[in-house]
């Protein structure tokens, strides 16, 4: 079991993609996981919340809106991350559903040009899919790549929010 020490409570839940783990520290949502997806957490060491839970209502909401062509009200989000990922994370929030950026482009806004793959690995690192959207960033050539939930999964985003990636 992975012990993540900010980390409160844990709920499963489905969406149209898949299974998701969703994990809340005491301020707010702070992983969103498809299973099987890369740097998944495995098995956590803090209980199941099948009750009433405000953060996790709010964010199966959120996920039920979002899938349904809503817009989405999302939870207090709480992801953990060195202090560069937290700005990459906060870059990732302000791309608007319908639009995509490239790791270069993301890079040159957060003023280190140099840095697109230092940002491609702090997106990767992502603990809340969707939420804070990093299906929303394409390769240099405009291709989908590196999406942890998988590029099916990354496609089928893409194509709810109505971008054809064909």
């Amino acid at each position: 079991m992975t012990r993540l020490t900010h980390l409160v409570a844990q709920r499963r839940t489905r969406t149209p993609l898949g299974p998701v783990l969703m994990a809340r520290s005491s301020l707010g949502l702070a992983g969103l996981w498809f299973d099987g997806q890369a740097h998944h957490p495995g098995a956590l060491a803090v209980p199941e919340r099948t009750e009433t839970d405000a953060v996790f209502d709010v964010a199966e909401q959120a996920l039920a809106d979002y899938f349904a062509g809503r817009h989405p009200t999302l939870p207090q989000l709480d992801p953990q991350g060195t202090p560069f990922q937290a700005t990459v994370w906060a870059a990732l929030r302000a791309i608007a559903p319908g639009q995509l950026r490239r790791y270069g482009e993301l890079a040159g806004a957060l003023g280190k040009p140099s840095a697109a793959r230092a940002v491609g690995a702090a997106v990767g690192r992502n603990p809340i899919s969707i939420f804070i959207p990093c299906h929303r960033v394409l390769g240099a050539d405009g291709s989908l790549t590196g999406y942890a939930g998988g590029l099916d999964r990354k496609r089928a985003l893409l194509a709810l929010e109505g971008m054809n990636t064909a």
